[in-house]
């Protein structure tokens, strides 16, 4: 018996996870379940994180998390519980199939079948936000060389491990060059390994597009997180419907299986909630754990009950359905399916299944890191940039001068644009004629432009890689 961690969640979860572990117990599942309370409860009775340190325990011993949704409330400070258990057991890689079932199953895109692998811990949900004027506040992006690896090559190895002939990467790097730039290079570099794979990058905005419109030209599609989150919500809901989703979150010895969708707290109790989703993602951690056999006789009984037309409220079609059940009568008709194949939906298999997939990075390389300038930014009230150009061309340290300012990454310093509108923001940056500065000059120039009544809001590096500026130019500037 495998111990795994269940957490019952809010809302619908209650109900929703009642009826997916009797479907799978009911297949012969070998589990053992550790039952832990998080969610609204748990936030509520003052923890803002909404898990106690006894259910970190719990996942600690048994390594695999089956969770039902959960509500966070709003405001307060509350953190995402999701965010937290991903990021604290460093679960890098959701895994989101959308496929379509129809005709049983209403969409616009009948031979849709998309599995879309999102970055997990970096990005903009790495959740560091200042306020760093009265008028300004910022999200950092974070990307890294090892985590983008990380999920390129897990994207590879997943299309690999499944028969999978195409893998697509979605970025910004026309924009973002250095964040997703790095994130579309690691891509291309890792395809390399992979011979046999079909690879392609689209710029993210028309990408989306090509997905909402043809899904059908897409296979394995990956992602950074952002992007990632929102696209397999798209991607599920033109496939017939979010609450069919499920979830795999994929770490080094760790995992998490859900629902995409939320806890629904208005139709709580009810028993009208589709246990599909949630019974999506214990699909996927039996995969997981070493029972592909139970996965593919629960995935199979639960397309033979979706192809007799026994569906709940969210899916349910007057001339196609032929049953209007609730959340027990369905997970019953799965259970009274166990062993049967559908007939026109294509019967799954996962013979072929490994228990789960191990990612190994490349030892990381030596390289030469030089400091070159900084970028210091000011909080600024008076909108004039060539005033305030002027002044600050008269601090220098040693070759370290004032080479252009700029007001939400446009150059506004010097040759700005009159019709360029400020705020109280000002990146300024300073360099020293390509030479190599050290900390001791970017300190002694603070210091200097203190004493000089600005206020110094952050500090950003200019660093210099293998002989290589590694940092954006301005918008509008040479």
């Amino acid at each position: 018996m495998t111990p795994i961690t269940v957490a019952y969640g809010d809302g619908i979860g209650p109900e929703i996870m009642d009826a997916t572990l009797r479907i799978i117990t009911a297949a012969g599942a070998r589990i053992k379940p550790e039952v832990i309370e998080i969610g609204e409860k748990v936030y509520l009775k003052g923890n803002p994180a909404g898990i106690e340190d006894s259910a970190w325990d719990s996942l600690r011993r048994t390594r695999v998390f089956l969770k039902a949704p959960i509500t966070t409330p709003q405001g307060g400070g509350f953190k995402s519980l999701n965010v937290t258990v991903r990021k604290v057991l460093g679960l890098f890689a959701n895994v989101r199939p959308c496929a379509s079932y129809a005709p049983f199953i209403d969409t616009k895109h009948p031979n849709m079948d998309v599995v879309i692998i999102r970055e997990n811990e970096e990005d903009l949900y790495a959740g560091i936000e200042h306020q760093q004027t009265p008028e300004v506040v910022q999200c950092l992006k974070l990307i890294s060389r090892p985590g983008t690896e990380k999920i390129i090559r897990y994207a590879f190895e997943y299309a690999r491990q499944y028969g999978r002939k195409k893998v697509t990467c979605f970025t910004k790097d026309n924009i973002m060059k250095q964040t997703d730039g790095l994130f579309h290079k690691v891509f291309e570099e890792i395809g390399e390994e992979y011979p046999e794979i079909e690879k392609e990058h689209w710029i993210v905005d028309i990408g989306a597009a090509k997905l909402a419109d043809t899904p059908e030209m897409f296979d394995v599609v990956v992602l950074p997180n952002l992007y990632g989150d929102i696209l397999s919500d798209v991607a599920a809901q033109i496939a017939g419907s979010v609450g069919l989703a499920g979830s795999a979150n994929i770490g080094d010895g760790f995992a998490m299986f859900e629902a995409i969708h939320g806890s629904a707290p208005r139709r709580a109790g009810q028993n009208m909630a589709n246990p599909s989703g949630l019974l999506m993602g214990a699909i996927q951690m039996l995969v997981h754990i070493g029972q592909g056999d139970v996965a593919e006789k629960v995935h199979n009984a639960w397309l033979k009950t979706i192809e007799d037309g026994i569906h709940t409220y969210d899916i349910y079609r007057e001339g196609v359905s032929k049953q209007k059940v609730g959340t027990k009568e369905f997970a019953d008709a799965v259970i009274d399916r166990l062993g049967e194949k559908p007939q026109q939906l294509k019967p799954v298999s996962y013979s072929n299944a490994k228990k789960t997939i191990e990612i190994k990075l490349k030892p990381a390389e030596p390289v030469t890191m030089e400091t070159v300038g900084v970028d210091i930014f000011l909080y600024h009230e008076d909108r004039d940039p060539n005033k305030l150009g002027k002044a600050l061309e008269q601090i220098t340290v040693g070759e370290l001068r004032l080479n252009m300012i700029t007001n939400r990454g446009t150059r506004v310093y010097p040759h700005g644009h009159p019709e360029t509108f400020c705020t109280d923001h000002w990146r300024c940056r300073f360099k020293a004629n390509g030479q190599a500065i050290s900390y001791r000059d970017i300190i002694q120039l603070q210091q200097k432009v203190t004493e000089a009544g600005f206020q110094i809001i952050k500090t950003e590096n200019l660093c210099r890689i293998n002989g290589k500026d590694v940092f954006s130019a301005g918008q509008g500037a040479g």
